[in-house]
């Protein structure tokens, strides 16, 4: 088929080379003309496993090729709306700028019998007001709602193995224009189908609503457990060996019960925050009141940390050295919005702490995001001479630390296992005072 996908970030880049790798052939369209020009020569413009290879395979087929133009999105068949929807400045809802502006740049330009397949995540409604629009513009276009959910560090995988297919199609399941909606989305993703890939076909707002119940479901684990944390701490209990006991009642399970500093990035915080906004304005506030804690839980322990790394400092982090390992949010990722990791680094260094900052894959976007922290480039080098060293970010590489060897480099070993990974015994027996969140 041939295919457009409209906004070339983090979801628009991955799904529009793996549509290529599909076997479509697809165009990629963003206003960034220096994001376009590293997609063209096969260069991501952010850390993904598996993306470099799969641009750099796909763009030697002719299959696939960026450009700022929208009018190359012209002779498509399906359009992907792939553009982001921050959080607003200073409020909880979702920003639909970026949305609005890529519809209205390609509404000219749809064709009869073409669909606009939103893949962005969007407050309930948007896509029937956004369908309007499509149906004023071209009567025998439509539009659709096809929820991503990517996991970052395995996006790749999870765009070409999903473990689940929405259709969001006009009129719900069944009607006319939803099976023309349905065939053109099955062809789009023969391949997926094939490997008897679940498909759901419903209605918009049932669509919609999918990705944000999801990642709220996910976040209120999260929070639960690191909720049972802070019980742990007041108990001293274990919250991990608490997490393995429950996790072993199929209902609940062992995914997502990992205490420690909670989550960030740009999706489950922006995300709950976004959904707890629209359903105030459709007056159903308190059927989703419960986030609030949900949000507060997980925003609690980044102060938790601090208080932490205070108390193993001896009750004051004023001029301490602090080593931080990580800066992403999450491992295998470079994505640094929302990161608890940079939180805690920015407010330790706010109380008197001389604070290094390491990661991987992230140091750029820290440093540009992050300017008055000090960076390292090395776990050993922000190492040198800490006080304390707190890791942050579950990176391989950090976990696979030798307890011993990293000793030698510390001027005090004293160490917060801010994930939860590290195996407290090895690292005690190297002579290392050990702290997590949620363990004795």
């Amino acid at each position: 088929m041939r295919i457009s996908v409209i906004g070339c970030g983090y979801l628009g880049a991955v799904h529009a080379a793996s549509m290529a790798r599909l076997g479509h052939q697809v165009v990629g369209i963003d206003t960034d003309a220096a994001k376009v020009d590293s997609l063209a020569r096969g260069e991501a413009p952010f850390y993904e496993p598996g993306l470099p290879e799969l641009l750099r395979e796909t763009l030697s087929t002719g299959r696939l090729i960026f450009t700022t133009e929208i009018a190359a999105a012209g002779d498509a068949q399906v359009h992907f709306l792939c553009v982001g929807t921050p959080q607003k400045r200073g409020e909880y809802a979702a920003d639909l700028r970026y949305v609005d502006a890529a519809v209205d740049a390609l509404l000219p330009h749809l064709a009869p019998g073409s669909l606009v397949a939103g893949k962005s995540t969007v407050p309930v409604g948007t896509a029937r007001r956004l369908a309007a629009l499509v149906a004023e513009a071209e009567p025998d276009a439509m539009l659709a709602w096809n929820p991503e959910f990517l996991r970052e560090g395995y996006a790749v995988k999870d765009t070409l193995h999903p473990d689940r297919l929405v259709y969001g199609v006009p009129d719900g399941a069944g009607s006319d224009a939803g099976l023309r909606a349905e065939a053109l989305l099955d062809e789009v993703y023969a391949g997926p189908l094939a490997e008897h890939t679940p498909k759901v076909v419903t209605d918009y707002t049932t669509a919609e609503l999918v990705k944000v119940a999801a990642n709220s479901f996910l976040a209120t684990k999260i929070s639960f457990i690191n909720a049972m944390a802070e019980l742990c701490e007041a108990t001293g209990a274990d919250v991990t060996q608490l997490a393995d006991a429950i996790g072993h009642d199929a209902r609940i399970g062992r995914k997502f019960l990992n205490a420690g500093l909670g989550f960030g990035g740009g999706c489950l915080p922006k995300d709950i925050r976004a959904f707890m906004a629209r359903a105030g304005e459709l007056g159903v506030d308190q059927a989703l009141a419960f986030l609030r804690q949900v949000d507060a839980i997980n925003m609690r322990r980044r102060v938790r940390m601090v208080d932490l790394a205070r108390e193993v400092c001896g009750g004051s982090i004023v001029d301490r050295n602090v080593a931080v390992l990580g800066a992403a949010f999450k491992p295998d990722s470079d994505d640094i919005r929302d990161s608890p990791a940079l939180n805690v680094a920015a407010q330790m260094q706010l109380q008197g702490a001389h604070v290094l900052v390491t990661d991987p894959a992230a140091m750029a976007n820290a440093e540009k995001a992050w300017p008055d922290l000090s960076y390292a480039p090395t776990a050993q080098a922000a190492a040198a001479g800490a006080d304390v060293v707190l890791l942050l970010t579950e990176w391989q590489e950090y976990r696979d630390l030798d307890p011993t060897a990293f000793g030698q480099v510390v001027a005090g070993k004293r160490i917060i296992d801010g994930r939860n990974v590290l195996d407290p015994a090895a690292w005690r027996a190297a002579g290392w005072t050990y702290r997590a969140l949620g363990r004795p």
